[in-house]
């Protein structure tokens, strides 16, 4: 596919963009100027020429003549004896007005070539300078750049500080500055809560639990076992709640420290803690992890992620479906069979307590699996991607860097 010149200038650098601006426009004054002198060197010669008179007269033998000259006249004396050389002076004439003209077409064109030349490369050292003052003026750009790359959910203690007079530029960094010192005191307060909470609400729901099972021991009455039963689930649910908030919290504040992890026996351990749900979903796993796979990461939220892909693929499928996982050197890929998924829909499963109508609505679960997954992944720089299986359900895939 052609791209158009405004397509190909704008996918140059703004450095390159800025250095190619100065070299047209000194090109272009450089072509207007050369053309203003040319038109005026020609009106000038021609008006110099127009001006000329060439003179003739009777001197003596040898001698020049003492006054001034008689302009000759083109006209054809009186006398016939007289008419070849009238003749012979209107072809010198002539003659010499070609001569001239010859002289002014051939200094034009030297002129006009030599010019150019002359442009050309003056054009070229004005791109070789702008290049220079570009990159001069866009210096301080440059390194507010890379401390904005440096600054991450870890480091954002760290500003931009620069320095120099107090220009637009420099406005600019102390606007980001400002805006940094609210992130750090936005995720300070949200990593204090997520320590607290850790505690404040698993606490009374583990006291909540252990009151249910002395304070409901058996022996009880036939109706207070179905009662006791209700509220441990609810308890255990709460807290499988509260415990995937708190993963979701500490995985979107990115990663703390990383070791080599071994996926291809974390998937084949996590399968094996699933087998007894997929047993009783009638669903058949399928696990291909014979190529090794090590990633840098936490192997406690990478477990996680495997855990909460193969479960998805369990929980939303139908009896007697199957899931199938497979590793290869830089990816990890979960399917399984299903419903079907509008293509549409999918971005809506990777967003937190959303889940599809109908047969993708379970008696449990709450629609935080795929958002955790996808923020696990996103802390590591991997990439999760979701499609319509070809025989129902989802195709994930894990993809690392």
């Amino acid at each position: 596919m052609r791209l158009s010149p405004r397509a190909l200038l704008s996918r140059l650098p703004f450095r390159a963009r800025l250095a190619a601006a100065f070299c047209g426009l000194f090109l272009l004054a450089g072509i207007a100027l050369l053309a203003f002198v040319v038109l005026l060197a020609r009106y000038g010669t021609d008006q110099q020429v127009e001006g000329m008179a060439v003179s003739y007269g009777d001197a003596p033998h040898g001698d020049a003549p003492s006054g001034p000259a008689t302009p000759f006249e083109p006209a054809y004396p009186t006398r016939p004896d007289h008419a070849p050389a009238a003749l012979s002076d209107v072809a010198m004439i002539q003659k010499v007005d070609q001569t001239v003209q010859a002289v002014q077409d051939t200094a034009l064109r030297q002129m006009v070539l030599w010019s150019a030349v002359g442009l050309l490369i003056t054009a070229f050292l004005a791109g070789l300078l702008g290049w220079w003052l570009a990159g001069r003026a866009l210096r301080p750009v440059a390194s507010m750049t890379e401390a904005a790359r440096r600054i991450s959910e870890q480091n954002l203690h760290q500003r931009l500080a620069l320095t120099g007079p107090d220009d637009e530029l420099h406005r600019l960094a102390d606007t980001f500055d400002t805006m940094l010192d609210r992130l750090e005191k936005s995720f300070e307060s949200q990593r204090r809560f997520v320590a607290n909470a850790s505690h404040e609400l698993k606490t009374p729901l583990a006291v909540q639990r252990t009151s249910l099972q002395v304070g409901l021991a058996d022996p009880l009455p036939d109706g207070l076992v179905g009662v006791r039963e209700d509220l441990l689930t609810a308890n255990r649910e709460a807290e499988q709640l509260i415990n995937a908030l708190l993963l979701l919290a500490r995985s979107d504040r990115g990663l703390e420290a990383t070791e080599s992890v071994d996926l291809a026996a974390t998937a084949r351990l996590v399968t094996a803690e699933l087998a007894p749900q997929a047993a009783e979903n009638g669903v058949h796993v399928d696990l291909d992890a014979d190529t090794p796979l090590a990633v840098p990461g936490d192997p406690v939220l990478l477990r996680h992620l495997l855990t909460n892909l193969m479960r998805n693929a369990i929980q939303y499928n139908h009896p007697g479906g199957h899931v199938r996982g497979r590793l290869d050197a830089r990816a990890v890929t979960v399917t399984n069979t299903g419903p079907h998924v509008p293509a549409e829909r999918i971005p809506e499963l990777f967003e937190p307590f959303r889940r599809l109508d109908g047969d993708r609505t379970a008696a449990t679960g709450h629609g935080l699996g795929l958002s955790i997954a996808a923020s696990i992944a996103e802390a590591h720089h991997a990439t999760l991607t979701a499609h319509p299986g070809a025989e129902g359900g989802l195709a994930l895939t894990l993809r690392f860097p």
